[in-house]
């Protein structure tokens, strides 16, 4: 069917996405560690602009996912850029994958492949008119509103004070964002059909709908962008990246249920297949963490005479 088929072509650019956005963090990391050793600006390394350029493109690839895939499957997807983004450390930065780190990238592949399992098949927002609906939802208003306020308590106090001590505050900042990218690229889809069909001076709702989705998209992109850098330039690049993937995904989780409902369309097992699916992918993400700084050691079993 044609809906299947779309959610067919949404998975797989979110699988390309999930690739490319793995490499951003590395190559931007490398980029920025070559200037460093140089003494110049990593805006003149040509390493760290390929990162940003693989930025922007797995950015369009995420706006084309989400509008063809319901974004409970899309973000969880982000954990195969997990897996890419440690391979291509350890190569390219020298970031060890021990054997921990790599029963992380089993464990968030076969996560992936249970989230794509049991995912909604359907959108449960179709039209512009029922998204301004969902949101000037009082419950969705209220949750926008919290999400502010942190962000501005996050940006304005404790960045200063401990983002270069504590990688929870830039991670905290760049994935509360999403609450607002990810509906902002389903968003924009939607109101397009009708901002750019038809006659503008009968219905400008649309039009003032898309560019005001297309502003929150962009500001948040560009904070978030700046916070990435800051993180990069203290942390290690899959410290990052493994800590922001779960802290990002819920928060994505957690705003697409409260506008879009997409959960309402599933049944009780599919509800529990998503979330032993993100369990998963949690857990994989977690050791891929750990591994960065765990040394393992086998020590022989005591015996009873000892």
């Amino acid at each position: 069917s044609e809906e299947q088929s779309k959610l067919t072509v949404g998975v797989g650019i979110a699988i390309v996405s999930s690739f490319v956005n793995g490499s951003t963090f590395v190559l931007q990391k490398k980029g920025i560690l070559r200037a460093r050793g140089s003494g110049r600006t990593y805006l003149a390394d040509c390493v760290w602009w390929c990162g940003t350029l693989a930025m922007i493109v797995g950015q369009i690839g995420n706006f084309l996912a989400y509008n063809a895939a319901p974004a409970v499957l899309v973000t969880p997807l982000g954990a195969l850029g997990v897996l890419f983004g440690a391979v291509l450390a350890s190569w390219l930065l020298q970031e060890h994958l021990n054997i921990l780190g790599k029963l992380g990238c089993v464990l968030c592949c076969c996560g992936s492949v249970v989230l794509i399992i049991h995912s909604p098949k359907s959108e449960s927002v179709a039209s512009r008119v029922e998204l301004e609906e969902r949101l000037l939802d009082p419950v969705f208003l209220s949750y926008i509103t919290l999400v502010v306020l942190l962000l501005v308590a996050l940006i304005g106090w404790l960045s200063p004070a401990y983002g270069k001590s504590n990688i929870m505050v830039y991670v905290g900042i760049c994935s509360l964002l999403g609450s607002f990218t990810v509906p902002s690229c389903k968003g924009l889809g939607l109101a397009a059909k009708d901002a750019f069909s038809g006659d503008f001076t009968t219905d400008n709702r649309a039009m003032y709908l898309f560019l005001c989705l297309l502003a929150v998209l962009i500001v948040c992109i560009l904070i978030q962008f700046t916070f990435i850098n800051k993180a990069l330039e203290n942390f290690s690049s899959n410290m990052f990246e493994a800590v922001y993937y779960v802290v990002f995904t819920s928060s994505v989780i957690l705003a697409s249920a409260i506008l879009f409902k997409e959960w309402e369309t599933l049944g009780l097992l599919d509800c529990l297949g998503i979330l032993c699916g993100f369990t998963t992918v949690s857990v994989g993400v977690t050791l891929l963490r750990i591994s960065q700084e765990a040394v393992i050691t086998w020590t022989p079993a005591k015996t009873k005479e000892e």
